[in-house]
């Protein structure tokens, strides 16, 4: 039995409308959005009122509808109607600069509620290309809503806290901190977006946007919340498309690229960092460290489909780009990349390919690189990626070495690529059987998961 929309009812009694004004107004502004298969009675209405979702576009025409009358901003998430389209809007690419900023904000607002559609979010393979071709396509001409004057101070508080949140997910995993950041985001980031900005400004604001878009899109990813860190990319995707800032964009796709991947979908995962090396190739000077990484995902996800030559060229171009790095021109949202880094990365994509020297090889590049830094994550799936490679060549009693070594560092961090990692050592230990060492690890194991 459906639950009756109270907070639908509150707004609408606060009107002094009927049912059937209400329906009026929303088929007039239905046809206005160009929309006149919409159709809404007093029926309609109170059906919505019993507890009836209406389909798109329907939530998003109620509540400028609403928002009209009362002269604020009023959401489809404040009429109670927004269980699909909070999602389903985020995965979409919109050419409106006003869709987005609305799509984020209550993306990022449900976000921090917990709302139980939100966790529940799928990834959508159908949802991962298609924007990449958009951001290499579209061209902009939004002009910013009249209203308050951003100004520069105002783009810098955003930027000095990216580096805070940044810090927090390297050392502490991405499920530490996300919500801190997605509330900071909602309340003081995503309201600036909705007012007035001198263009330079504008750009500049949608650049810190989207920077901490795609942080909060990445520690969803690094916490096993795929559906929801996919909306966050693609979202971020189009702020740094309106930032007119081709390297973020690349990097926001790399990151798509890495989940395409990581999710069984390498094919989708080349395409993305393809297009991202598409799009760097565009402008002087690029960002080699983007680069670098942009050729190690193309590697992981190469090695994924198979094509040993073509991941071995990756690994290749990804370190010769890394090479030409100067750290003292590098954006700070690619501080990151580095041989802790991009190492773990070569060291996966040869574990892949079945080649345990350079897998090995790889690992303890990273391994070392991580220590040194107290990359406590880094070094997790390394150590996991050393460990596979050691039981690939049957060397149980070192596998099972490394294999404690990447529990005792995953139990540092709160991150669920660590626990995969730890899962997939479990399943490649199955043909040891019964083995004490495998027993032992297993148990270990145990108790991480647990927790």
């Amino acid at each position: 039995m459906k639950t009756p929309n109270s907070l639908l009812s509150d707004w609408l009694q606060r009107t002094g409308w009927s049912r059937g004004e209400l329906a009026r107004r929303v088929h007039a502004k239905a046809l206005e959005w160009k929309h006149p298969h919409v159709f809404a009675d007093a029926s309609s209405v109170r059906r919505w009122l019993q507890g009836e979702s209406p389909r798109w576009p329907v939530p998003d025409i109620l509540a400028d509808v609403f928002s009209a009358h009362f002269g604020t901003r009023v959401t489809a998430y404040d009429l109670g109607l927004d269980a699909e389209t909070v999602t389903d809007r985020a995965l979409v690419y919109s050419q409106s600069f006003a869709d987005t900023v609305e799509s984020v904000a209550d993306l990022g607002r449900a976000d921090v509620d917990r709302r139980k559609f939100l966790t529940g979010s799928t990834f959508a393979v159908a949802a991962a290309v298609g924007p990449s071709r958009d951001w290499l396509l579209q061209t902009l001409d939004q002009t910013p809503e009249p209203g308050r004057n951003v100004r520069f101070e105002d783009v810098t508080a955003v930027k000095n806290m990216f580096g805070v949140f940044q810090q927090m997910d390297i050392f502490q995993g991405g499920g530490s901190g996300r919500l801190a950041l997605a509330a900071y985001m909602s309340e003081h980031v995503y309201p600036l977006l909705r007012q007035a900005h001198a263009d330079d400004v504008r750009q500049a604001l949608c650049e810190a946007a989207s920077e901490q878009t795609y942080l909060l899109g990445w520690m969803a990813y690094d916490n096993g919340e795929h559906g929801t860190a996919q909306r966050y990319l693609i979202q971020s995707l189009r702020l740094a498309e309106e930032s007119r800032n081709p390297a973020l964009g690349a990097h926001v796709l790399a990151g798509m690229a890495d989940q395409a991947t990581l999710l069984g979908h390498p094919e989708e995962g080349r395409k993305l960092a393809q297009a991202g090396r598409n799009g760097l190739s565009k402008i002087a000077p690029e960002s080699n460290a983007c680069l670098a990484d942009l050729w190690a995902l193309e590697g992981r996800a190469l090695a994924r489909l198979g094509d040993k030559r073509s991941a071995a060229h990756a690994v290749v171009a990804s370190e010769h780009a890394y090479s030409n790095v100067d750290q003292d021109n590098e954006p700070e949202w690619a501080r990151f990349i580095d041989p802790a880094y991009l190492n773990g990365e070569h060291a996966n994509t040869f574990r892949d390919l079945d080649d345990n020297a350079q897998a090995a090889e790889f690992a303890r590049r990273s391994i070392a690189h991580a220590k040194s830094q107290q990359r406590a994550r880094r070094g997790a799936m390394s150590q996991a990626a050393l460990a596979a490679s050691h039981l690939q060549n049957r060397d149980l009693e070192a596998a099972h070495a490394a294999g404690v070594r990447t529990l005792n560092l995953s139990q540092q961090v709160k991150s669920s690529r660590c626990v995969e990692a730890v899962n997939d050592l479990r399943r490649r230990m199955v043909p040891y059987g019964h083995h004490p060492l495998v027993a032992d690890f297993n148990e270990r194991a145990r108790t991480l998961l647990a927790a």
